[in-house]
C-alpha cells in the first residue's frame, strides 16, 4: 500500500506524569505514516483523491495542544484515531510519539512510543425474534453507525427463518452487515453486548427468544477462541439464517479456516439438509 510520510512534526504541549510538565510544557516531535491507495490521485493530480498532509499536520498540532495526557501512550493512540475517523480513505496508519525532553534526569536523546493502528472488516448477524422485529434492527443498525468507530458499509435483506436449537419460540428476522472498524475483536464484542442491551436483550435461556441478537461471524482473518469469543463464529456453516444473509453482501468471502467461501459453505449446507430430508 502506499504511504504518505509525516516526519517529526514539532509541538510544544503539555504532557506527562508529572505536575510541572503539565503545567510548564515541552516539546513533542509526531510522526505519521498514512497508508492508503495513492494511484488514483497519481493518475488525476486530483487532491480529493489523496490526503492533504497540510490538513493532518493542523489536526495533529490541534489535538496534541488543546489535549493534557499523562501518557504519550494514550496521545498516540488518540492521534491515530483522528487521523483514521477524519480521513476514510486511509486504511492504516504508524504513529510515533517522541519526547525528547523527557524528565529522567539522565542523558538521552529522546523517548517514543510506535504504534500501529488500522481498518478491520467484520461480519455480523443481526436478528429478532420478539417484539416489532424489523423496527429493532433498523435501529441497532442506525445505534451502530453512530458509533466513530464503525463504518456500517453493506446491509442484507432480512430474512424469516425458524428458530435454532431452541423451537419453542417465535420465527426469527435475521439479516447481516458488513462494517469497517477500529475496535479489536474483543472491543467489538463489548459494543455488540451494549447495543443488545439497549434494546432489551435479556440472555436467560440459551439460544432463546432475544428482542436483539448481533453476532461477530468473521472479522478480517482473524482465527481466535478464547472463553467469551471464538472467530469465525464456531457454527456459522451449519447455519442457513447466518450464510444466507452473508453470502448477499459477501458470497466471496473466504472462510479462513475451510478455506472455502461463503457461498460454497451456504451451497454444501443446502445439499446436507436435501440429503437429510430424502
Amino acid at each position: 500500500m502506499d504511504c504518505i510520510k509525516i516526519v517529526e512534526l514539532e509541538i510544544y504541549a503539555n504532557h506527562g506524569l508529572l505536575k510541572e510538565e503539565n503545567v510548564l510544557g515541552q516539546k513533542f516531535l509526531v510522526s505519521a505514516d498514512l497508508y492508503l491507495d495513492t494511484r488514483k490521485a497519481g493518475k488525476s493530480d486530483e487532491m480529493e483523491l489523496s490526503v492533504n498532509y497540510c490538513d493532518v499536520c493542523k489536526l495533529i498540532d490541534s489535538y496534541v495542544k488543546e489535549n493534557t495526557h499523562n501518557l504519550i501512550e494514550t496521545l498516540s493512540e488518540n492521534i491515530a484515531e483522528k487521523i483514521l475517523c477524519n480521513y476514510p480513505l486511509v486504511e492504516k496508519v504508524d504513529i510515533e510519539v517522541k519526547k525528547p525532553w523527557a524528565p529522567i534526569g539522565l542523558p538521552l536523546k529522546y523517548v517514543s512510543v510506535n504504534i500501529s493502528r488500522s481498518r478491520h472488516t467484520a461480519y455480523i448477524s443481526i436478528g429478532s425474534n420478539m417484539g416489532d422485529k424489523e423496527k429493532t434492527i433498523k435501529a441497532a443498525v442506525e445505534e451502530l453507525s453512530k458509533d466513530p468507530l464503525i463504518t456500517v458499509c453493506k446491509q442484507s435483506e432480512l430474512i424469516v427463518t425458524k428458530p435454532y436449537g431452541y423451537e419453542d419460540q417465535d420465527d426469527f428476522l435475521n439479516g447481516a452487515l458488513e462494517i469497517k472498524t477500529l475496535y479489536t475483536p474483543e472491543e467489538l464484542l463489548e459494543k455488540l453486548h451494549e447495543v443488545e442491551a439497549k434494546f432489551g436483550r435479556v440472555r436467560e435461556i440459551h439460544w432463546g427468544p432475544r428482542t436483539l441478537d448481533l453476532d461477530i461471524i468473521m472479522y478480517d482473518c482473524v482465527v481466535m477462541s478464547g472463553e467469551h469469543l471464538t472467530i469465525p463464529h464456531t457454527d456459522m456453516q451449519n447455519r442457513e439464517f447466518v450464510l444466507k444473509p452473508l453470502a448477499e453482501i459477501g458470497e466471496y468471502v473466504v472462510h479462513p479456516v475451510f478455506k472455502k467461501t461463503v457461498g460454497q459453505l451456504l451451497s454444501e449446507l443446502y445439499t446436507r439438509n436435501k440429503e437429510v430430508s430424502m
